[in-house]
């Protein structure tokens, strides 16, 4: 095990200026090169301490940046078009490049580490996804997957695309029975 004092806050680890141990790997290949944190040397940790109120500034400063980000980016749908099976599972999946892109296109410049995929997108529909814009600051996005995009609008308006696509089917079933009973009919 490894000790580090954080140089921000990291989500389930601790805050900015928290002496935590890790595991080396951990520390040596995401802590330290990302400079979420560095290690904890005597020399390390008062140079910290000299340079914590200005640290403390910048990073304020930066959470402040992201709330307004936040604020004008509130209720963003983004929408993908994939390819996708009958039963509306993908074939692939969506992943956090994807999204950045969609999101970038949208207006907002993020990367695809800041977005925070709880698992996988496999299938079709509406899905909430939440973007890091700063260690304390994060904001939802709704990713719509759709085939198309007027099936993008139908699901972003709450309509159910497996109802209307199992109706079309019924009444395509319909008119086949009813050929086929007047073809059995004329043949008589």
């Amino acid at each position: 095990m490894i000790n580090v004092i954080l140089m921000q806050r990291v989500e389930k680890l601790g805050q900015m200026g928290d002496t935590v141990t890790v595991k080396p790997g951990y520390a040596r290949n995401f802590l330290l090169p990302s400079g979420r944190a560095i290690r904890a040397t005597e020399s390390n940790l008062k140079k910290f301490e000299q340079d914590r109120a200005q640290l403390e500034a910048q990073n304020l400063k930066r959470r402040e940046e992201a709330e307004r980000v936040a604020e004008r980016m509130e209720g963003l749908q983004v929408v993908l078009i994939r390819s996708a099976g009958e039963s509306g599972a993908l074939y692939g999946s969506v992943s956090g490049r994807d999204i950045a892109d969609a999101v970038k296109d949208a207006g907002l410049i993020i990367t695809r580490d800041q977005v925070i995929l709880e698992q996988p997108i496999k299938t079709l529909g509406l899905t909430n996804v939440r973007i890091a814009l700063h260690p304390e600051v994060s904001i939802p996005v709704v990713v719509n997957v759709a085939r198309t995009p007027e099936e993008a609008d139908k699901q972003s308006r709450g309509e159910d695309l497996r109802a209307e696509q199992e109706a079309e089917e019924a009444s395509l079933e319909a008119e086949l029975a009813a050929e086929l009973s007047e073809l059995g009919a004329a043949s008589e």
